[in-house]
């Protein structure tokens, strides 16, 4: 059963039979409160409603963690990609530092080198959002599960393993590049700067890259035709991208499809 991190049972309220409402451990008095739930029961519920206070999966299953058990009060936290199951990093949190994380959504570690609480991602934005958080059987070390705003070890790497992180469907990855490019300066990036320029700029560069491999199409150049073919699909999924969608929605549309056949 999910509960306040300060151990106030009363905290507990439910307005509905599967998705429990959380007070936050500071806030235990009634502000700050939390929607969570576990995207195991989350069929029928409202997700994009929840989803704006901060999509924990099954927040806090009794967590119980033992910061005594250290002599520094420290105890470990393994990093994971939510999406991917990747791990990221290994961080350290003391009992502020975990209360900052569920109250913030973004995780926030003790820096023994700081000699303070770090948010990671406070100086570069890559944060890390908060999806679920467990402790394991020994009450000692923390698996916290995350949405990374970005690349996660300092040296510009996916992970502090040096390892890839990115979904195995290369289309996918490349929505997810398309959207940090977003981000950008538009002079240090050139989807940045198709995006400063508004959806019309979007939509002609599209339009004329549709022409381009048409043109391309009537002659027998292989190299030309698939490289004007690759540019088309990258401006396709800008302009997704611009409009608010992805492909996934497009692909479930031509399977809807393919089904009434």
């Amino acid at each position: 059963m999910p509960f306040c991190v300060k151990g106030n049972f009363s905290c507990i309220k439910l307005f509905s039979t599967r998705v429990p409402r959380i007070n936050s451990g500071v806030n235990c008095a009634g502000k700050g409160e939390y929607c969570c739930y576990s995207r195991v029961h989350s069929k029928g519920i409202r997700q994009q409603s929840l989803f704006k206070y901060v999509n924990f999966a099954a927040l806090f299953i009794i967590m119980k963690i033992d910061f005594k058990k250290y002599a520094d009060g420290l105890v470990p936290a393994i990093i994971q990609d939510f999406d991917t199951e990747k791990v990221l990093m290994l961080g350290f949190m003391n009992e502020e530092a975990l209360h900052k994380t569920e109250s913030t959504g973004k995780v926030t570690f003790f820096s023994r080198s700081k000699n303070r609480l770090w948010t990671k991602g406070e100086e570069s934005g890559n944060f890390l959002e908060l999806k679920t958080m467990a402790v394991d059987c020994d009450n000692d070390t923390l698996l916290i599960k995350v949405h990374p705003l970005g690349p996660v070890c300092h040296t510009g790497a996916d992970t502090c393993w040096s390892e890839t992180n990115h979904d195995s469907n290369f289309l996918l990855y490349l929505e997810e590049i398309i959207n940090l490019r977003r981000k950008a300066t538009p002079d240090s990036s050139y989807v940045a700067s198709l995006f400063a320029k508004g959806i019309n700029k979007i939509a002609q560069k599209v339009g004329e890259e549709a022409v381009e491999l048409v043109i391309e199409a009537k002659d027998n150049n292989e190299s030309l035709f698939l490289n004007e073919a690759a540019d088309l699909l990258f401006h396709y999924l800008i302009l997704l991208n611009a409009k608010g969608h992805n492909l996934q929605e497009v692909l479930t549309i031509l399977q809807q499809r393919h089904s009434k056949k």
